[in-house]
């Protein structure tokens, strides 16, 4: 989020102060990215030292004004052309979360996808709950609407949308990992055939008493497929 470019795109639109700064972004943004005025201040400060703001006099409360720049509107011009950097991604903490949970073997990777899914899910909910209070809010007018209302029905739009796709991801993650659950025990190598005894007497005890050659296939069948998947990420690894 950039307070900077959103503190001069308010400022274009005339002198204003600190805490109306402040008012007015959350207003467009309805609040999602909420600020405090230090921030505002001490983004002011920053934009006037490099001559992007200049201070304006005050207002008749008594409150101190600035004013963007020709720098400035430079600088917001810019960045409106300049398409949001996708080259260096921020950290995504539920994609740092899956990655970690798939390496650990304490962890229940499906628990964790399936808990998120449904909070996710609440969350789309909410956002379309909140769309549909925002287009009823906004007065039926025969001219352009309020701006500030288009805002913030984009700022949900945007939400809504990120929210199906973490869904979307969320199910493609468990379905990759219930076939590689599947799949696994199909790359293990085969066991090699047992030798056949000389002389005979190994493997040829009663099947009813219990006896006979224990090659580990019957501990191979009941074996938990705890492990299983993390154990086909390692064999794909071998093979890159």
């Amino acid at each position: 989020m950039s307070i900077r470019h959103g503190l001069l795109a308010l400022l274009e639109r005339g002198p204003r102060y600190g805490f109306q700064l402040r008012t007015e972004f959350e207003s467009r943004t309805g609040s999602t990215w909420p600020l405090n005025v230090g921030q505002v201040y001490t983004t002011l400060a920053r934009l006037e030292r490099d001559g992007l703001v200049v201070p304006a006099g005050e207002d008749d409360a008594g409150h101190a004004l600035y004013a963007i720049t020709e720098g400035g509107r430079g600088e917001l011009r810019e960045w409106f052309a300049r398409p949001v950097d996708r080259a260096n991604p921020p950290r995504n903490e539920l994609a740092i979360k899956l990655a970690m949970a798939v390496g650990s073997p304490e962890v229940d990777v499906r628990a964790v996808i399936q808990a998120q899914r449904a909070h996710t899910i609440r969350a789309m909910q909410d956002y379309t709950r909140l769309k549909g209070q925002a287009l009823e809010a906004a007065p039926a007018q025969s001219g352009a609407p309020d701006r500030d209302d288009v805002a913030w029905q984009l700022v949900l739009d945007q939400l809504i949308f990120q929210a199906e796709a973490e869904a979307r991801w969320l199910d493609h993650c468990e379905t990759r990992l219930v076939r590689l659950t599947a799949l696994a025990p199909a790359a293990e190598p085969a066991a090699p055939a047992p030798t056949p005894d000389p002389a005979g007497s190994a493997g040829s005890a009663d099947p009813a008493d219990g006896g006979g050659l224990d090659d580990g296939k019957n501990d191979e069948k009941d074996a938990a497929p705890d492990g299983v998947l993390r154990g086909a990420l390692r064999r794909t690894r071998a093979r890159r």
